[in-house]
């Protein structure tokens, strides 16, 4: 798939390169527009770079033990090469050389545990002296906030009214860079921990951050453009966004070391989440049994496991190729960088950084909450789905030089998904990447696979939608009570014609009575809810009737109900009780929850 030019009235175009690396992932499939100085350090070290660039320089990730890279670092010169940049704390060294037998030699070099190039294609020469992306100048909007249908499917407009989350909250967007002068993106950027990773070298001077197209601007805006009265409003409007470019300019790709150097930076500036909406170029998928490509997988596995242990959760889009990736067979995309090439692959091959162990893998839905028809899938690869876009339903978000436009991609789901983490972690400051993860899961509001063969799993998780729909308002909700006091069934329950049926909730470690204002959320699907009578049911018996026959032919109960349940001991078995009253019309109790 190819990515569409982005047509404004200023005639702004893709970027030469960014079609190259739109068929697996990341790239918008389809876009149309309208209208500080650093004082950071991190662990990376950089050498001299060579006294001049040189037709035929390569990079190779060199790897050591963790705390290892100095030892071999002198190897790197007498074996015709210069090192670039070093991260030591996770054992890789970044290194030029235009010599052809580099790699070879270097694995026969003590303490050298892999060596692999990078790209098949020269480093360009402005990675010795980069160039500074343009600064867009800056057009005043006319455009007032509205709830658009991506931020309503994801019911982030209701989440608002509990967080809109927390500025202590730092969001890195590792993309093609972010216009930190935006209207809608300036109240709430983050310049002192942003910085550009192209290359796979920090370059932390005032602006290196910027767009070298469009791309990132527009997820910078879905996670959290601001809520104030202009443009769009992001999925967590409060929290702080930071750019860490790591897209080359003219090009667009995204090579291992700017991956490398995006990871490392995110851990080390406290990123308590990061979005990826793209792939590693040049290798849509790297392959262990290549050496080359078994390097790329370690350093970059190293680095997400770096700032995954630093505290922050990397949240990734699956990709662009309506491709099964639990049932890898060919690649004919790869390298991006100069002449692809079609190859056998296995599952042993990996997407990454989206299928990394610890990154949540996001697939695509259109208005209306399918599977978007470009999105990648896979039993057992998907995570969680979010709002992409499709067609003509486009995510609508911010672009470079104060412009607004549409995208459709899981580039642009993914950030709905990155933007309702920060939520999480905005709500629950202390929890760990691995506790926002597991949060996700739990909120997503499931979906059952449709009549297509390609989707396999069950209503809980499967192959397009992973273990569900995310949701921002459950997500904010259900991390409002404190530990143990919010208790919830998400198995589905039938509700046939003329039968009562039953689902069970066991309530333990709450001390005491039930609260005088019990909160019983109710999801029930059904398409006459005028048959129906709903009671909830204490553990010794007692019944509370929230809802008796109204409502008529309205479909479903969406609704949360208070009981005043003080006369109840707290633990036991709690159970919803569906009665259907009528023939014809049949649905399923979909999830419900106890708030103590």
């Amino acid at each position: 798939m190819a990515v569409a030019a982005l047509g404004t009235t200023m005639a702004l175009a893709a970027p030469a390169g960014f079609a190259q690396a739109a068929p697996s992932d990341t790239a918008p499939v389809a876009a149309s527009s309208a209208g500080a100085t650093q004082a950071t350090t991190t662990t990376t070290k950089a050498a001299a770079a060579p006294a001049a660039w040189a037709a035929g320089t390569r990079a190779y990730l060199v790897i050591t033990a963790p705390g290892g890279t100095s030892a071999v670092s002198g190897a790197v010169a007498s074996n015709g090469g210069s090192v670039f940049a070093t991260y030591d704390a996770i054992g890789v060294i970044v290194a030029h050389s235009t010599s052809s037998s580099f790699a070879s030699s270097m694995r026969t070099v003590g303490g050298v545990q892999q060596v692999g190039a990078t790209r098949t294609s020269d480093v360009p020469a402005d990675a010795y002296n980069p160039a500074l992306p343009a600064n867009p100048s800056q057009s005043a909007t006319t455009l007032t906030e509205s709830n658009r249908w991506d931020m309503t499917q994801i019911k982030a407009d209701q989440a608002w009214a509990v967080t809109t989350g927390s500025a202590s909250v730092k969001v890195g967007v590792l993309d093609t860079g972010v216009d930190d002068q935006h209207q809608d993106i300036a109240p709430n950027f983050n310049a002192a921990d942003s910085a550009s990773c192209a290359y796979g070298k920090a370059d932390t001077r005032a602006g290196a951050w910027r767009d070298v197209g469009t791309h990132g601007t527009h997820v910078a805006g879905t996670i959290a453009a601001a809520k104030n009265g202009k443009g769009v409003i992001g999925v967590a409007p409060g929290v702080k966004i930071s750019s860490v470019r790591i897209a080359e300019p003219t090009s667009s790709l995204f090579f291992a070391e700017n991956t490398i150097c995006g990871f490392v930076w995110a851990g080390d500036h406290g990123f308590k989440v990061t979005n990826n909406s793209y792939y590693t170029d040049p290798w849509a998928f790297n392959c262990p049994d290549n050496v080359d490509q078994a390097a790329i997988i370690e350093g970059v596995r190293r680095a997400q496991a770096y700032a995954e242990g630093k505290g922050s959760l990397q949240v990734a889009a699956a990709g662009n190729s309506n491709y099964d990736l639990a049932n890898k067979t060919t690649d004919s995309e790869s390298p991006n960088d100069s002449t692809p090439v079609t190859r056998t692959i296995t599952n042993a091959c990996i997407d990454i950084p989206t299928e990394l162990p610890g990154v949540v893998t996001v697939a695509a839905q259109g208005n209306g909450g399918a599977k978007a028809s470009y999105s990648n899938f896979g039993n057992g690869i998907i995570d969680i789905a979010a709002p992409g876009g499709d067609g003509a339903s486009g995510v609508y978000s911010t672009l470079p030089g104060g412009k607004y436009g549409n995208m459709n991609g899981t580039s642009m789901a993914s950030p709905h998904v990155a933007g309702v983490a920060a939520l999480i972690a905005s709500t629950n400051p202390t929890f760990t990447p691995a506790q926002i993860r597991d949060q996700l899961g739990v909120q997503a509001t499931d979906r059952a696979c449709p009549s297509d063969t390609r989707c396999t799993g069950t209503t809980t998780k499967n192959g397009f939608f992973g273990e569900g729909a995310v949701d921002a308002l459950k997500a904010v909700g259900g991390s409002t009570p404190p530990p143990g006091a919010y208790f919830e069934n998400l198995a589905d329950v039938t509700i046939a014609d003329n039968t009562t049926v039953e689902s069970p909730i066991t309530v333990s470690g709450v001390t005491g009575n039930a609260p005088a204002t019990l909160k019983v959320g109710v999801d029930i699907k059904h398409t006459y809810i005028g048959d129906l009578k709903v009671d909830l049911v204490a553990p010794d018996g007692t019944v509370y009737t929230v809802h008796n026959r109204t409502g008529s032919g309205t479909d479903n109960i969406v609704q949360t109900f208070t009981v005043n349940a003080s006369a109840e001991v707290a633990n036991g078995v709690w159970k919803l009780r569906v009665n259907d009253n009528a023939s014809q019309d049949t649905g399923k109790i979909d999830a419900w929850n106890l708030t103590f």
